[in-house]
């Protein structure tokens, strides 16, 4: 059954997932787009602009998201797609939570020695690669082109507007430090411009 397996998913996500909710983008794409095939990788990057635009952290907003649209991709009713995303929810909590509170006291007085501090800097290019990899694998979605113009860059076609909206914003981020909220304000309002 879909709860089942929903619950079963996303504990193993919450098992293996490092460095936070952008880490686990990667996981829960596989999951849900690859492995279950749930959902399209449409509706995922649709879900993963929503999940950034609610309050909330973004790997748990994700889980819970994805978790209601594959119960209704599965075509269940509402009421249950409703109970699997709090299904999602919870499972991708579960161990890190119970891990958290176990060890997290005991890692807080040994995590300036040496082998732990190994681990961690092995963690930290792990979640690096995890966060590109998700990027990447959504870049082919949101560049996707448009019928209001593309542009061909190494045999790809990308959206013109998309592809500036994406500069813009990145470099408004990394070198005037603009506020994210600005910029997700800003760009909804290019999108509704654009394509509304």
């Amino acid at each position: 059954m879909i709860l089942f397996e929903l619950f079963y998913t996303f504990l193993m996500i919450g098992a293996f997932t490092f460095g936070g909710g952008y880490s686990m983008i990667a996981l829960i794409q596989d999951a849900v787009v690859t492995h279950h095939g749930w959902l399209t990788s449409q509706e995922f990057t649709d879900i993963l602009a929503i999940s950034q635009i609610t309050p909330g952290p973004i790997g748990i907003n994700t889980a819970t998201y994805a978790g209601y649209s594959a119960v209704i991709a599965e075509g269940y009713p509402e009421w249950m797609a409703a109970l699997g995303a709090v299904i999602a929810s919870l499972a991708v909590l579960i161990l890190p939570l119970t891990l958290i509170l176990i060890v997290g006291r005991w890692l807080l007085r040994h995590k300036d020695q040496a082998p732990f501090d190994v681990i961690f800097k092995g963690l930290r290019l792990t979640v690096i690669g995890l966060i590109a990899a998700a990027a990447l694998s959504l870049m082919p979605t949101a560049f996707s082109p448009t019928p209001t113009g593309t542009v061909t860059i190494f045999n790809f076609q990308f959206s013109i507007f998309n592809l500036i909206i994406f500069a813009v914003v990145f470099g408004l981020s990394l070198w005037r430090k603009v506020s994210p909220i600005l910029l997700i304000v800003l760009s909804g309002a290019a999108g509704l411009l654009i394509y509304g």
